[in-house]
This record gives structure tokens, sequence and C-alpha cells, in this order.
């Protein structure tokens, strides 16, 4: 009995340091509902995938691949990520009617005589050096791929990849940037949109050997929207498969909600949202349905804030809105509360509600706690100059968070302690071509958001990552803009920093015997 009992528990810690997603707590048989005290040891393996960047040809993509330095991790291991292919390779056309990039072709040869893109044996795109030093790639064009990669040993906890494309001119011109995202089962993204001046694409990365079976449903202001092609899409392994959302209904509708499940296997999630006027950016996934949300970073120079939400069960929410400035919550005129009906998507229009001053929407239930997903729009700029970005709610910063492709000049991080004062610790990389990691503290006041003055590596060269550490206090949220006002539009995207889950909790064994053998 008891060596069966031992045995489990090897083998669920086991897989807990391997994966990265589970947490292992021993039982608790002496009725004081206080179990053994578990250990938090660095994950030994994490795997990303990264979406299409653009089908524009005059896109600049920058793809950027980070782990910190963090201790018990030992000596060996890798991060590597390779090509996925960019659409079905059944044979059969993609989402978008075009054919697949093996179809017509010659074994081992796309249909121009080039490299299969299917090819999963291809060399690594993007592969990590050391800890605590960037590395980055670049390309350019409509044939940027899609990437899926894993990390273990001592590159796995905390590892983070960014891929960034700048775009010149045409449909959803500007910035586009997308924290490459860990492949799950359950996606929500409010804030996507059918309207005729939009062209939405959830892009479904399988970074797998087997093929995933994944449903989309679309909410919109009056409840769920009849789709036609949204259940049982199959996503053929090592593939990203571009949905266009106004191919999967009739209905034009601004403001929507996006829930991707998968019925097996799994995948990593995005929307690309292109504006024929307003730009583009990604937008990621909110955090999981909560009853209290928070969306940092909100940049002090919006132009205007849309807060799009949905309350996916059955009961209505009701949502306090907060704005979390410099100087301490506030709350925007006119619009204090939010009233949203259960399986319905709701929005309102803050408008220019930034005044000047950085800021963070905190939403809280006015009475009974219902879970919500939620995100912003945002809009800098003005006339032909304009441009726009996502914000969803996001995980607190945790133990730690991370974000990369800072550069000199157009980096600002934005921290949030919306629910009581705490203190972080920020660090700045090494640059990707040279440079020294520099450190510095913080204390975030209760109830502000605060665009820090974060270091900067010394003799910095290339890019850098910023890591943020919670030290002591309550939880804090964050998120990074990046601009670049070129040609007159004031281009920019914004990433949340949520807790990167490099470490995972195990049991005690020596604890766990005693357990058991009473």
């Amino acid at each position: 009995m008891n060596r069966t009992t031992l045995s489990l528990i090897a083998g669920a810690t086991a897989l807990a340091a391997v994966t990265g997603f589970a947490a292992v707590t021993s039982p608790d048989t002496s009725g004081t509902g206080t179990a053994a005290a578990a250990a938090e040891l660095p994950v030994e393996r994490t795997s990303l995938t990264c979406p299409t960047p653009s089908v524009s040809d005059l896109a600049e993509t920058t793809y950027t691949s980070f782990t910190p330095v963090i201790k018990g991790t030992g000596a060996e291991g890798k991060a590597e990520l390779r090509p996925a292919a960019t659409e079905s390779t059944d044979g059969k056309p993609g989402k978008d009617g075009k054919k697949a990039p093996d179809e017509d072709a010659e074994d081992g040869k796309d249909a121009k005589g080039g490299k299969d893109k299917t090819d999963t044996a291809a060399k690594p795109v993007l592969a990590a050096k050391e800890p605590g030093k960037p590395v980055a790639v670049e390309d350019s064009g409509s044939e940027s791929p899609a990437l899926t990669g894993t990390a273990d040993g001592k590159f796995a906890p905390g590892w983070t990849v960014q891929q960034t494309t700048e775009v010149a001119a045409g449909t959803g011109r500007g910035l586009l940037g997308v924290t490459c995202t860990a492949p799950d089962t359950d996606f929500w993204f409010p804030g996507a949109s059918t309207a005729a001046d939009r062209t939405d694409y959830v892009h479904l990365v399988n970074p797998d050997d087997s093929a995933a079976v994944v449903d989309i449903e679309l909410y919109g202001r009056d409840g769920a929207l009849e789709t036609t092609a949204g259940e049982g899409i199959t996503v053929p392994p090592h593939s990203d498969d571009p949905v266009l959302l106004s191919t999967l209904t009739t209905e034009k509708q601004d403001n929507m909600t996006v829930h991707v499940s998968v019925r097996s296997g799994r995948v990593g999630a995005s929307v690309q949202a292109l504006d024929d006027k307003l730009g583009g950016d990604w937008l990621s996934a909110s955090v999981d349905p909560t009853g209290s949300l928070v969306i940092p970073g909100i940049p002090k120079d919006a132009t205007a804030v849309r807060l799009v939400a949905f309350a996916p069960g059955d009961a209505d929410a009701d949502l306090k809105v907060r704005l979390a400035s410099p100087s301490g919550q506030i709350t925007p005129a006119g619009h204090e509360t939010l009233h949203l009906k259960a399986g319905m998507t709701g929005a309102v229009d803050l408008g220019d509600v930034m005044r000047g001053e950085p800021g963070s929407l905190v939403l809280t239930p006015t009475g009974r706690s219902v879970p919500v997903v939620a995100a912003v729009r945002v809009v800098r700029g003005k006339g032909a100059g304009q441009e726009t970005a996502f914000i969803p709610a996001t995980r607190p910063v945790g133990t730690r968070a991370t974000v990369v492709d800072n550069r000199a000049k157009g980096t600002t991080l934005s921290l949030t302690a919306p629910f009581g004062a705490a203190e972080v610790k920020v660090t700045a990389s090494a640059g990707s071509e040279g440079g020294t990691a520099a450190s510095k503290s913080f204390t975030i006041k209760a109830g502000t958001t605060q665009q820090i003055e974060a270091p900067v590596p010394s003799g910095l060269k290339g890019t850098y990552a910023l890591t943020v550490e919670s030290v002591s206090g309550g939880e804090v949220h964050g998120a990074r803009t990046l601009t670049d006002g070129k040609d007159g539009v004031s281009a920019f995207t914004v990433q949340t920093l949520p807790d990167d889950r490099g470490l995972v909790a195990v049991p005690d064994a020596e604890q766990d015997l005693s357990v058991l053998q009473k």
C-alpha cells in the first residue's frame, strides 16, 4: 500500500517537473486542513507556439528568445524554435481558400520548387545560446513562418519568445507584437470583430505530432452567433491554421468574443486584428474567466479606449470600473459600473479617459462574484496617423515575468498594484549583441499605476529583456509598450507580463512518508 502510494507521488512529482503545468500537493490526513509543505522547483520542459506573422510582402519580423538566469536548473539544456506549416497539410485548401503548401508539389518541395515548409526536420530558426542573454533573428515578407518549439533543462523556466512585425502600409499596417503562447485547450478573446473594416483571423498553431480538433464559438451583443464552419476544425500536426472569422458567420459585428476550445490535442491560439484605417495588432487571450480583472499598462497618450467584456456562464455580471492612475484609483466619468448579460458581449467606449497619465483598468464585482473575461482596444494618434493595439486582462506578475525585444528607444514599462502596495525588482538583461545586465527595485503604491524608469543594460547593443520579480506586498500586474512613430503613424504594440510559471510545486518527500505511515 505504502509502496504503491509512494510510486504515484514520485510519478506525479516527475510529471510536474517536466511539464511545468502540474502542481502536486500531498494528501491531508490530519483533519486540520493543512497539507504537507511543498517545495518549488524549476520546470524542466516548456513548449511555445508563435503564429504566422503577416501576409504582407512589406512585413519585417523579428523573433526574440530569452530565458532568465534561474538557480537550481543544472548545466544542460536547449531552447529551439522550428518552422511550422502555415496552412493545412492534408492536401485541402486552408481556411482562406488557398492551397496547402504541399499541394501539387513534388516530394520534399513546395509548389515553387523550394523546400517544403511542412518538413519538421528543418533546422531551428531560433536557438538560444545561454540563459540571461536574448537571441534574435529577422525575416521579411509574407513567407515568415509560424514557429513551434521547446526548451528544456536550464532554458525551460521562464522561457519567453516574442515576435514583432512592422508593416509599412496597407490593411493592418503599423507595429504588431505578440508574446508566443504555450499550447493549451481553452482560450477567450473579447475584442474581435467581423465588421466590414476589420479582417480578423484566429491562428491555431498545433505543435504536436498528431492532429488537433478545435471548436470556435462567437458571441456578439445579443448572444451566440450562428456559425457555419466553427465546429470540428482539424489542425494538422506542426501547422498554423489561420481561420478568417468573417467566414464563420454572416453577421457583421464590431465587438465580439471568440472562444476557442480544443476537443483533442492542444494548440496555441491568438487573434490577428487588421483594420483598414486604424492599423492592426495581435489580440492575446484574456486570463481565464474570474470575478475580478486587471487590464494593465494603458498608454498615457491613448486617444480612445474601448472596454470589451463577456460573462461566459449562466449568470449576469455587474462590475465596478476603476482606473488605477499614478495618484490612485478613480472612476471614469459616466462609467462607474458595467452590466453584462450572461452569454452576451458588452462594450463601452471610455474615450480619452487617460488624459495624459498612464493607467490600468480594475474590474471588480459590485456584489456576487461572476466569472468574466475582458480586454481593451487602445487607439493612439489622430487622423490618418492613428493606430490600434489590444490589452487583455492578465494574471499577476507572480514570482517572475519577462518581456523581450525591448529597444533603447520606444520602450515603456508600466506596473500596477491594484489591491495593496508592493515592492518589485526589475532586471534588464544583457543586450542581444552586447551590454551588461542591470537591476533596480521599485515600490508601487496601493491602487496606482506607475510608468517606471526601468533599467537599461550598460553598453547596450541590440535588444534586451526586462524581468519583473515580486519581492513583497500585494499582487502586481504589468505591461510593456513598444512605440515606433515612423512616417507620422503612431505605431505601437502592448504586451502584458503574466507569471511565467517557471516554478512547479512538488511535495516534500519526508513529510509524505510520515503522513502515509500513520
